[in-house]
């Protein structure tokens, strides 16, 4: 009497094992079944800031910063007038110190 239980309980046991292993099939399944549907029902990205124009806006606020620290330096630093730094002939004269010309 008791072997009989005993295997009813081990068939129970596989059963409810076997149950388990098809609602993870099944649940697994239809995830992927979900996701395949995002897949296709995804709308494809429109950017309001295309990313050449992000990359042209980040070069022109170097550059912006680079002219900013120029007339900074030559005119709090160096004693200078501020729009002296964006002439050509300062820059030669800078130059020319660099290369020992007189």
């Amino acid at each position: 009497m008791q072997s009989t239980q005993s295997n009813e309980t081990k068939q129970n046991n596989i059963t409810k094992q076997q149950q388990e292993k098809m609602t993870k099939e099944q649940k697994k399944a239809s995830r992927k079944k979900l996701k395949e549907e995002k897949k296709q029902h995804k709308k494809p990205i429109r950017r309001v800031f295309p990313i050449w124009l992000r990359i042209i806006v980040v070069l022109l606020l170097a550059l912006l910063a680079l002219i900013i620290g120029l007339v900074v330096g030559y005119s709090i630093l160096g004693d200078g007038q501020p729009m002296d730094v964006l002439e050509l002939k300062t820059w030669q004269h800078i130059i020319d110190i660099v290369n020992g010309e007189s």
